[in-house]
């Protein structure tokens, strides 16, 4: 629609009104449609886009009232604007189709300079309004933008904390497994990678490892160069969180055993998990952050960084958790960083 044009639809039972009507729309620049009836009226406004409508009341079979009603009830064309057009210039009537949702009345005979006017008026409105629409489509996809990227940074539900208003959120969990899990050798095959090659590997392998943690439910907190870190049990609380790393574990070994280097070498990883107390929260103004705290994060970071490359390796607290439903080798006691000396576990696979 440009300037004071439209294309109008003309709803009008007598044939020399319709033509009348239509002739002189047309000498102003509009689109003219004409129909016969209220029935066929809706069906040219269900299938075909019209900025205003010019319908007349008095029609058998379905008079204006009802096309008005009609029209109003659907969703998809109720923000038509809609002129009254009748013989009858009855205050009651005029009333009853203000009432009804039409935008302005015309009594026949029209007035050409008032009909001019009305309908420069309506279509400005129709104008302004698909303007409005327009920009709110727009607002509304770069809202959901910003959704969609605060949902890659923050968890479901600390994104809807902070939405609310929380300034300040820091939680503390009883009980959560963390797991990390490092490529084995991966500085030095790096030194051999393009920058372009390297990111490349480093999006396919973690891409796979965050379809997992999506799949059980797990919450990625972060990537540390060649490091995964995810973890189970926050921030909603739940009683299989280290049944649902375990299972991640497994299927990450699983998957590096496909992933090779475009020169066809093999890749390893070191995992390492451990299950205990937490803090976590956010931290950061304008770049988010949701990260953990406390010893069950470095302990569980001490399990893979003095792991054994291909193999999961778990604390005493894990193994408690899981001896029941996995298969464990006892790898013994080692030093630990920070530590002293602590038994550990190798999870090799799910109970027969």
């Amino acid at each position: 629609m440009k300037g004071d044009e439209g294309s109008v639809l003309v709803v009008d039972d007598n044939e020399v009104n319709r033509d009348l009507l239509a002739r002189r729309l047309q000498r102003q620049g509009h689109v003219v449609t004409v129909a016969e009836d209220g029935l066929q009226a809706l069906e040219m406004l269900r299938s075909d886009p019209f900025d205003l409508v010019l319908l007349d009341i008095m029609m058998p079979q379905m008079n204006g009232y009802q096309v008005l009603e009609s029209l109003k009830a659907d969703e998809n064309l109720r923000y038509i604007p809609v002129i009254m057009i009748s013989a009858v210039d009855d205050i009651d009537s005029i009333v009853r189709c203000i009432e009804l949702g039409a935008e302005d009345y015309l009594s026949k005979p029209f007035n050409p300079v008032l009909l001019k006017a009305r309908i420069s008026a309506c279509l400005e409105k129709k104008r302004l309004r698909d303007k409005e629409q327009a920009y709110l489509h727009e607002l509304a996809q770069e809202k959901e933008k910003s959704e969609r990227l605060l949902l890659n940074i923050l968890p479901k539900a600390i994104a809807q904390r902070l939405k609310h208003g929380e300034i300040t959120i820091a939680d503390s969990f009883a009980e959560v497994t963390v797991m990390f899990a490092d490529l084995v050798g991966f500085t030095k095959l790096s030194s051999h990678l393009s920058p372009a090659q390297l990111v490349e590997l480093l999006n396919e392998i973690f891409s796979a490892f965050d379809e997992l943690a999506e799949r059980y439910g797990l919450e990625k907190i972060k990537t540390i160069g060649d490091a995964y870190m995810v973890v189970g049990g926050l921030p909603t609380p739940s009683d299989d969180h280290a049944e649902s790393i375990a299972e991640m574990a497994l299927e990450i070994q699983a998957a590096m055993t496909k992933i090779h280097t475009k020169g066809g070498q093999p890749l390893s990883i070191r995992i390492g998990i451990h299950t205990g107390p937490v803090e976590a929260g956010v931290i950061g103004t304008k770049k988010f952050t949701y990260d953990l705290w406390g010893d069950t994060v470095n302990t569980a970071s001490r399990m893979e960084s003095q792991g054994v490359a291909g193999s999961i390796q778990v604390t005493v607290a894990t193994y408690e958790r899981l001896r029941d439903k996995y298969v464990f080798e006892e790898r013994g006691v080692i030093p630990v960083k920070g530590k002293g000396d602590m038994m550990t576990y190798l999870l090799m696979g799910r109970n027969a």
